[in-house]
């Protein structure tokens, strides 16, 4: 049988479609391979989140080319959908696949190999030119594409799809155009991959998708029809949502013993859901807010759906019904238009919240978005100073957090052991997602905790990022 070789870019929702991926392939008979070695296919799962994305996606493309000349080389997932024209046009790309039809992968790749083998014996075939393409209308696709998993690329910790597609369209992003409108993940299929995976071992689930507050909105009244009948998606995420419920019934499946949330909305976090999330004693105490921008005049040409007192609020319920949530997100500097008084407005509102983490981007020129052709772009120093000052500000605040843990007993889920400055350390996170280095240098066999076990740990002292890394 062939052998195929997968690389990655881009989310975990995409890590996730790549696992999926490698399953079928597997049960096929077909050999998966590293990507550096010589393969007979190569698939890249590919990103468009930026224009920087979609380089790194062209460059793995025509990396795997020049790695086997006589390889069938496939490009997967969003820089085809977006990037459609360019792709055509690619020698190095043979199959184009868009998203919504991975966990068709395999039919599709054997059905150009019979075309292929048949052009060839024809002497049609010509390698300088798109041969294959299956590339869905995604803006008018309303299916969710389910994909059950029995297994992750992690060991410990397994990400479950429970959404795909995004009907926000903020003015910097790409990504509906890519992802399609919002089409959410029967819960009975959420639920028995849940249950699949908690009996394959895996302690904690992370639910993720491209944009989860939203799931569910397309069940019952997130539906709607148009004159014809046909269906349609009602825009935007209107408050309400059913994954908090999701939540719920996770927590009662067997062998799961942390349940981890991605992304949310902000508007997500109402009085309600607070309490209900604060009553399940599996969830994992760290969320991730986005926000952008601490200046409202910022999130209004972001088309952000909130304002900073509306952001504020969800995190005073978060900490009012957890102790000491951990509270991270994303921060954009030098969006265009920013001014040096906007972004100081964005530097106190993040002072003011104090984060765990943040995630501090530089706003990348996205082709075919609102953002790019706004007036006022910001130079490339001056983007890059105000990234250095937040990724300063970022690292004070987490080291503060961090170090609260000293002298405390936590709850760690070991993950790998390695060496770090000639030592061995079991390493881990608690349930905020603080990273632990259990010291086993001197134990013997016996006394080392397994890893994928949940242990109670005392923690002495402080490690710096670089280190844990």
């Amino acid at each position: 049988m062939k052998s195929v070789a997968l690389y990655n870019l881009g989310c975990k929702v995409n890590s996730y479609e790549m696992d999926g991926m490698r399953q079928r392939l597997q049960e096929k008979g077909y050999r998966i391979v590293p990507f550096d070695e010589a393969a007979d296919i190569y698939i890249v799962n590919t990103c468009t989140v930026t224009n920087i994305a979609d380089r790194k996606s062209r460059q793995m493309l025509h990396r795997a080319r020049q790695q086997n000349p006589a390889a069938i080389v496939v490009a997967v997932g969003c820089y085809v959908q977006t990037g459609r024209e360019a792709v055509e046009k690619d020698p190095a790309i043979d199959l184009a696949v868009g998203n919504n039809r991975k966990k068709d992968i395999v039919p599709i790749l054997e059905e150009f190999l019979q075309t292929r083998k048949e052009e060839s014996r024809d002497r049609q075939y010509t390698d300088k030119t798109l041969h294959g393409a299956t590339i869905p209308d995604i803006g008018h696709t309303y299916e969710y594409e389910e994909m059950q998993l029995r297994q992750t690329a992690e060991h410990t910790r397994a990400y479950i799809k429970i959404q795909d597609g995004c009907n926000q369209f903020c003015s910097y992003c790409a990504i509906p155009y890519a992802r399609g409108r919002v089409r959410s993940r029967r819960m009975e299929d959420v639920l028995r991959e849940a249950a699949g995976l908690a009996a394959a071992g895996y302690r904690e689930v992370v639910l993720t998708g491209i944009h989860i507050s939203s799931y569910g909105i397309d069940f019952g009244d997130g539906t709607a029809e148009d004159d014809s009948g046909e269906r349609i998606r009602r825009p935007g995420y209107n408050g309400h949502s059913r994954l908090v419920e999701l939540a719920e019934r996770i927590q009662e499946t067997k062998g799961v013993e942390r349940i981890r949330l991605g992304s949310l909305e902000p508007r997500i976090i109402t009085p309600d859901t607070a309490k209900r999330l604060a009553k399940l004693p599996k969830l994992c105490p760290h969320f991730h807010l986005s926000l952008q921008s601490g200046c409202d005049a910022t999130l209004k040409r972001m088309n952000r759906h909130y304002t900073t007192g509306e952001y504020y609020k969800s995190v005073e319920l978060l900490r009012e019904y957890f102790d000491t949530p951990a509270i991270t997100t994303d921060v954009i500097a030098g969006f265009p238009g920013e001014t040096e008084e906007e972004f100081a407005q964005t530097k106190e509102f993040l002072e003011k919240v104090h984060f765990y983490d943040m995630h501090v981007f530089k706003y990348s020129r996205r082709a075919g978005t609102a953002a790019d052709s706004m007036p006022d772009q910001v130079p490339e120093p001056v983007k890059a100073k105000r990234s250095a000052e937040l990724i300063a500000l970022r690292g004070r605040q987490s080291e503060e957090f961090r170090r609260r843990y000293i002298g405390k007993e936590a709850e760690v889920l070991l993950e790998e052991q390695c060496g770090i400055n000639g030592r061995t350390y079991c390493i881990g996170h608690t349930k905020d997602y603080v990273k632990v280095a259990v010291d086993v240098t001197d134990r013997e066999e016996k006394d080392v905790p397994a890893i994928n076990t949940l242990a109670k740990v005392r923690i002495q002292d402080f490690l710096t990022e670089e280190i844990l890394m």
